[in-house]
């Protein structure tokens, strides 16, 4: 069980879990690829905060990792799988033929000593090889999709997240996202073979405020508990919502409201919203 629950010996033990990781083989990371990680607390370069909720945690190094995919046909081997804690997900280790090392993100099914291999043709469907979505067979699970040919992984990448690729249609390719979104892709656009693993990232249970702490997430104040001009739930004779929906500081509705941009040029590229958070139906 890659998720162990401890005996309950204090309050903060009673409703906690830890991942066990036993996906991860290398324990040390590859120095050539870390640069430092410096934090900012939620402030912008004036040293006001924007974002609210965020400081401390322990500290972290960035690990470098290869999004775009490009050492084409270099077959790769797996020197290990790693943990990082920049992301959900667990990174791979690649080693090329020409000596260059390189991380990726980590799919199920991939051990140490694999052998892996990127191409702007057709190659074998495995996990973590990676091709344009014309060359993959409808019906497969892929991540790190493209937007934009070229310009690297930007959906999918979190544990456990994988997108159906469903048809192909033209210049077009149809995938079915984890939010079940509906979108198509360019076919030019590249992804990786298989689902992300660590997928028992869900399933932990931190159990007490301070393991937020480490995270860099710090308490937030509740808006129904601030003064009315600095919240939209603020103010009122005790506690009182005002009668309006929960919504953000900026007034997005918490629950179903919309936080995509109108107007954006890939709306004519989405077939079918995601479900919606309030109603747990999907948007239109």
């Amino acid at each position: 069980m890659a998720i162990r629950i401890y005996k309950p010996i204090t309050n903060s033990r009673r409703n906690a879990s830890v991942n066990l990781h036993i996906e991860v083989t290398k324990k040390t990371p590859e120095k050539s690829l870390l640069r430092p990680l410096h934090k900012k607390g939620g402030r912008n370069n004036q040293g006001k905060v924007t974002v609210h909720g965020r400081g401390g945690g322990h500290k972290r190094r960035y690990r470098l990792i290869d999004y775009r995919r490009n050492l084409d046909d270099q077959p790769a081997t797996v020197l290990g799988i790693e943990y990082d804690p920049n992301r959900t997900c667990h990174i791979l280790l690649l080693q090329y033929e020409d000596g260059t090392k390189r991380y990726i993100l980590a799919p199920q099914g991939v051990v140490d000593g694999d052998v892996l291999i990127s191409s702007r043709v057709a190659i074998e469907p495995k996990p973590g090889n990676c091709m344009p979505l014309k060359f993959i067979p409808t019906g497969l699970t892929v991540h790190n999709i493209e937007f934009e040919p070229g310009k690297g992984g930007a959906l999918c990448r979190s544990a456990g997240a994988g997108a159906k690729l469903s048809n192909r249609e033209g210049r077009w390719a149809t995938l079915v996202l984890p939010s079940g979104e509906l979108r198509q892709i360019s076919v030019d656009c590249r992804a990786t073979i298989g689902t992300l693993g660590n997928t028992d990232h869900q399933n932990v249970k931190l159990g007490k405020a301070g393991r937020n702490r480490w995270l860099g997430k710090k308490p937030k104040v509740r808006g129904v508990a601030m003064d009315h001009a600095c919240h939209p739930l603020g103010g009122g004779e005790g506690r009182s919502k005002g009668g309006r929906e929960p919504a953000s500081k900026s007034g997005t509705k918490s629950k179903g409201g919309r936080t995509r941009r109108r107007g954006k040029w890939t709306d004519a590229r989405i077939l079918r919203r995601r479900k919606s958070r309030r109603y747990g139906q999907l948007k239109i």
